[in-house]
This record gives C-alpha cells, sequence and structure tokens, in this order.
C-alpha cells in the first residue's frame, strides 16, 4: 500500500489538531507524530484554524514532520464539530487527489458526520483509499446531551461504522460492542489502546511551585483523595461526593477540574451541601503538566467515574502515576485497570465504605495495588507500543 515514492498518505481528521492543547484525541495525533519511526509513513492532519497562530494564518505549514492543513469553521455552536469533520475530510481528500496519492488511509476519529460517510467512502474507493474509523466512547449515552442530540449520535455512529473499512477501537469492550450491535454489517474491527506518560514529576517537594500550590490550597501530600476531569454529570461526581461526605476519612476531596459558570456545579451543590464540608476542595484547572503530575503522584488516592468512555487518557494516567486507584465498575475500566484497582459500585454506602476500609490499609496492601496498576500501563499503554502498532498498521 504504497505510491511511487513508496511513502504510505495517512489523512487524520477529527482532532482539534497540533500542537495539542488539550483532549484526547489531540494528545493522540500529538504523540503519534512526534514518536514516529518509520519513515515509510506521511502524515497530513486536519487543524480547526483557531487551534493555534500558525493554523490561524497559514493553509499548511509543518509540525511534528507532519502537513497540518487548516481548516476554518463557522461558530455555529454544537453544529460546529460537525461542519468542521465534513470539511477537513473534503478537503483530505482534494489534497489526496491532487497529490495523486497511491492507496492513500483516511482515518477519522467519532462518529460525528455519519450521514455522510457513504458519500465519502465511495470518494476514496475511487481515490483506491481506505476509509479507517476511530468510533471513541458512547457518545450517545453521555447525559449531557439532550435527547434528539443522543439520538443523533447513535444514528451518526451507525452510519460511519456500516461505511468503514476498518473500524479501530481503543478499548476491547468498544470493540465488542460493535461487533455485538453492528453484526449485520460484518465490521472489520481491532484493538489498538490509547496510550499514556510514563516519566515521573520533574518536580520535588521542596520545589517552590509545588510548595506554594500546596499552601494557597491548604493540602498536604499524600492526605487527599483526587479526581481529574472534566465536569459532567455522567462522570458521576454526585456519587463520588455523597459518598466521600458520607466517610468518616480525616482526608480531603481534590477535585482538579473547571466550574466556572458551571450549572451543574450550582445543582450539585443545592443537592449535596458540599460547601458546608470543609474537606470537599474544588481547587479549578491545573495545566502546568509537571505540577499535575505531582499532585497525581502525591494523592492518597483516586477517584474515577467515567463510565460511557473507552479507554479513558486520565484513568491511564492515573493508573501510571496514583498509587491507590478506586474506579467505577464498569467493564470499559475493568478492561483497562484489571486487578491494579479497587471498584465501587453506585449503590448507597458501598464507596463510603470503600474509603472507610482505606484508612487502614498498610503501605504493603497499597504497593500491591501500585505494581500491579503500573504492570498494566507498562505492558500495555506505553506510546511506544501504541505508535509502532498503529504504524504496523499502516504500512501493512
Amino acid at each position: 500500500m504504497v505510491n511511487n515514492e513508496g511513502i504510505q498518505q495517512v489523512y487524520i481528521v477529527g482532532s482539534k489538531g497540533i500542537p495539542a492543547n488539550y483532549g484526547g484525541f489531540e494528545t493522540f495525533v500529538e504523540k503519534l507524530t512526534a514518536g514516529q519511526k518509520n519513515k515509510q509513513i506521511k502524515y497530513h492532519v486536519a487543524s480547526r484554524s483557531d487551534n493555534c497562530e500558525q493554523a490561524g494564518k497559514r493553509k499548511h505549514f509543518d509540525y511534528n514532520g507532519a502537513d497540518i492543513f487548516s481548516i476554518s469553521v463557522p461558530n455555529i455552536g454544537s453544529a460546529q464539530a460537525i461542519v468542521y469533520d465534513y470539511r477537513a475530510l473534503k478537503e483530505a481528500i482534494r489534497i489526496s487527489k491532487q497529490n495523486k496519492d497511491q492507496h492513500p488511509i483516511f482515518y477519522v476519529l467519532a462518529n460525528r458526520i455519519g450521514p455522510f460517510a457513504s458519500h465519502f467512502a465511495k470518494e476514496i474507493h475511487a481515490l483506491g483509499g481506505k476509509f479507517y474509523l476511530n468510533p471513541d466512547g458512547h457518545e450517545w449515552a453521555r447525559a449531557k446531551w439532550p435527547k434528539a442530540v443522543r439520538k443523533y449520535w447513535k444514528y451518526s455512529e451507525k452510519k460511519m461504522v456500516a461505511a468503514a473499512d476498518l473500524v479501530i477501537a481503543d478499548n476491547p469492550e468498544i470493540e465488542k460492542y460493535i461487533n455485538k450491535e453492528y453484526a449485520t454489517f460484518n465490521p472489520s474491527t481491532t484493538y489498538i489502546a490509547y496510550g499514556t506518560d510514563v516519566q515521573k514529576s520533574k518536580l520535588t517537594s521542596r520545589n517552590k511551585k509545588v510548595r506554594d500550590w500546596f499552601a494557597k490550597k491548604g493540602l498536604e501530600e499524600n492526605k487527599y483523595f483526587l479526581v481529574v476531569g472534566r465536569f459532567v454529570p455522567e462522570n458521576n461526581y454526585e456519587t463520588m461526593i455523597r459518598e466521600f461526605m458520607a466517610s468518616q476519612t480525616k482526608k480531603d476531596f481534590v477535585l482538579v477540574t473547571n466550574v466556572e459558570k458551571n450549572k451543574f456545579y450550582e445543582q450539585l451543590r443545592q443537592r449535596t451541601h458540599f460547601d458546608q464540608d470543609q474537606r470537599v476542595k474544588f481547587v479549578g484547572t491545573v495545566y502546568d503538566q509537571e505540577l499535575l503530575k505531582y499532585i497525581r503522584e502525591n494523592a492518597f488516592a483516586y477517584f474515577h467515574g467515567h463510565e460511557v468512555g473507552g479507554t479513558n487518557p486520565s484513568l491511564l494516567e492515573a493508573l501510571s502515576m496514583t498509587r491507590l486507584n478506586m474506579l467505577i465498575d464498569v467493564p470499559f475500566n475493568q478492561a483497562v485497570a484489571k486487578n491494579g484497582a479497587m471498584y465501587w459500585t453506585k449503590s448507597d454506602g458501598d464507596l463510603a465504605s470503600q474509603i472507610n476500609e482505606t484508612e487502614s490499609y498498610n503501605s504493603k496492601q497499597i504497593s500491591s495495588y501500585t505494581r500491579a496498576a503500573r504492570k498494566r500501563v507498562t505492558d500495555d499503554f506505553t506510546w511506544q507500543s501504541i505508535i509502532a502498532k498503529y504504524e504496523g498498521l499502516f504500512v501493512s
């Protein structure tokens, strides 16, 4: 599958672009291009024109050796992402035609443009190309979407899966779901995980940045439970806050998340009265990656309440950095962490009693969880191994 110069052209659509500012798909594309080993591949990555300064100024620029092509999107609310993916894939096909690529691959991240998928697949096949899809998690199950939008996501997923030559799932449970749910299409699927960074933080406890942050937030190392992630209902913040408040622990509960102008924050405050419990601390976002790593490494334990994703990046970060991880018991999380974590359910008192139980854990009990979690990450989730799998797939 190579062109005249022996180079496999791969077009990636569906991330906001690189350099990555935040977000799972953005980080994935950043790592894939930065860590490229196989020089037989040329990446072309779609970028929103507002993703970075260069994208705003130029139609094409080079980053991590990839050709970044810029797409402008009108400000039309939540339909923006659909218009962006549509325009980006259209432009990718145009560039590929212009370059007379042989057997190009078009890799689309997420199920946003289902109604147009079969049309694009025909165009791609006419070029002698292949249409690959990463279906992401269950977008249609997210509580943040109104019913009509959820219906659209489900319909879009179905159309995307039907049109794709290959579906690449980042979690074995997602691959199982695709094969079962869409058995009539007999989809071709494979599993390649998401990766994570395994380097420890460069900061130490004596670092001024560290001491200032901990002093300002009124926190001490190893004396807090932690959660990092978007502040949305399907990540089970209500259960975690309620259960934590019902526990006897003297430790704090630190929430690294953005709650400015968030209606959900107000609803939760009224329902749980967390503002009356001094242990519950919303500390805002932390964009400094080294500081965030240090905060993760020095938490007593990490709560993970995501239940509709595939392989969630914040879960992998927790497994590679935090000593003790306490996850909501859903198949996606079990598939990732296996015996490297404790599991809780939404039933009343379950998480609270586990929190109380951890108070009596000795260092031996905690380190057995830590070792199992680190082994999961180094065995299956390092970026090096993920990049190698993708490169093998693209040039096979």
